[in-house]
């Protein structure tokens, strides 16, 4: 049996940054070295934008150390992009490819990338242009089909879980009511993270939000106010993707733009930690409510990465290119989880189409009844993926007698 013919490989990086969507970048060209019928490796900057601009590196002439401290650093080393292909964007993508004999396309990112992918593997087909065509998941949304869970949720989780704790210890030594608004647009994975933190009984969050559930006004007026007076305070976790019972995401409201996917922004003001904070304010007696809004905090923050995470950031990388090299012509890698009480996990290959475009939603027994709180189910199911967080210490408050 002869060799298979050398090809070059071109990988890119596109949508939103994570912790570890290097640690994918590096798991392939990693692989791509070992494997014979790979020649060079382009990376992409700024993703197909930078393919059609032949904006490109070559990934084989770097160092190991330097593959080393990029997969260690958070955001996405190639640079990113958000942009769905045209048909005539992707002639020009074969153009490019074929002029630079490339065979084995890579794509990171989440279900709009995929989508990318699925449009460009489908035009080869048309076209009868012969490439490999690859998707590697990638989002802190966690909200990928196909997928028990996505890298880049385990560290953007362990994010928000710990910084959940830090507002929870400044709320309780000055206590008020505050609202943390966590970015998910139509599924609550992250900010359902929040839950991860909670050590003692009275620990926020107290109350959760997620888009999974109608949000009312006057209801989460109620459940505030039920919690001030238990606690004499309130903590709240908010998804940025909260809509009300027609659907319509109340953040949504004060935005205009709107990617070339059709996703409105949602990120990136605070207008819905405001709104929140308002109506509080308004509609009680308590004077002191705050807001933050994480926005782009979440993605790409130094020194908060999930062991677990960057493990599996690296396996999805490596077992892309290690599947295209047996001659699988396309297809997402999938992080499937084994049953059992232990936890492992499995790496498959499923088909573009399965995870392109549409997000999935967190499944309702994740959450609880009142749509105000996560279920242990949850923290069962998310635990293992964020790994062990710091626990806060308390003085046991033994009171001095006269």
């Amino acid at each position: 049996m002869s060799a298979p013919k050398k090809q070059n490989m071109l990988i890119a990086q596109s949508g939103g940054p994570s912790m570890v969507i290097n640690q994918s970048l590096v798991g392939a060209v990693i692989e791509a070295k070992k494997q014979a019928q790979i020649g060079k490796i382009f990376g992409s900057l700024h993703g197909i934008k930078g393919i059609l601009e032949e904006d490109l590196i070559d990934l084989r002439k770097e160092s190991a150390s330097s593959l080393e401290a990029v997969a260690a650093t958070p955001s996405s080393g190639l640079g990113t992009v958000r942009q769905k292909p045209t048909a005539e964007d992707c002639t020009r993508i074969f153009e490019i490819l074929r002029d630079h004999n490339v065979g084995y396309f890579f794509y990171i990112g989440g279900n709009d990338s995929c989508e990318t992918v699925h449009i460009i593997n489908q035009e080869a087909i048309k076209a009868k242009h012969p490439i490999h065509c690859f998707h590697i998941p990638k989002t802190i949304d966690n909200d990928l089909r196909s997928n028990d869970h996505t890298p880049g949720f385990g560290s953007a989780g362990r994010f928000v879980a710990q910084a959940l704790q830090g507002v929870n210890l400044d709320n309780r030594a000055l206590p008020g009511v505050h609202i943390s608004v966590i970015m998910g647009r139509h599924a609550g994975f992250l900010t359902a993270a929040a839950a991860l933190g909670r050590v003692y009984e009275d620990d926020g969050p107290h109350l959760i939000y997620l888009p999974e559930r109608p949000f009312s006004m006057p209801r989460f007026i109620k459940d505030v106010k039920a919690v001030y007076k238990k606690y004499g305070r309130c903590l709240i976790a908010v998804s940025e993707g909260i809509a009300d019972s027609r659907g319509q995401a109340i953040a949504a409201k004060f935005s205009k733009e709107v990617d070339s996917h059709g996703n409105v922004q949602l990120s990136g003001t605070g207008a819905l930690g405001d709104l929140l904070a308002n109506e509080i304010k308004a509609r009680t007696t308590i004077s002191r409510v705050r807001s933050d809004t994480f926005g782009y905090l979440q993605r790409s923050f130094m020194g908060c990465v999930s062991p677990v995470d960057a493990k599996e950031a690296r396996a999805v990388g490596s077992v892309a290119v290690k599947t295209a090299c047996q001659g699988v012509k396309s297809g997402s890698i999938a992080i499937k989880r084994k049953p059992g009480k232990a936890y492992k996990v499995n790496f498959v290959r499923v088909p573009l189409k399965a995870v392109a475009r549409d997000a999935r939603e967190m499944p309702a027994k994740y959450i609880n009844k009142a749509g105000n709180d996560v279920t242990q189910s949850f923290i069962d199911y998310a635990a293992p993926i964020v790994g062990k967080l710091p626990k806060p210490g308390r003085l046991k408050g033994v009171k001095v007698k006269r």
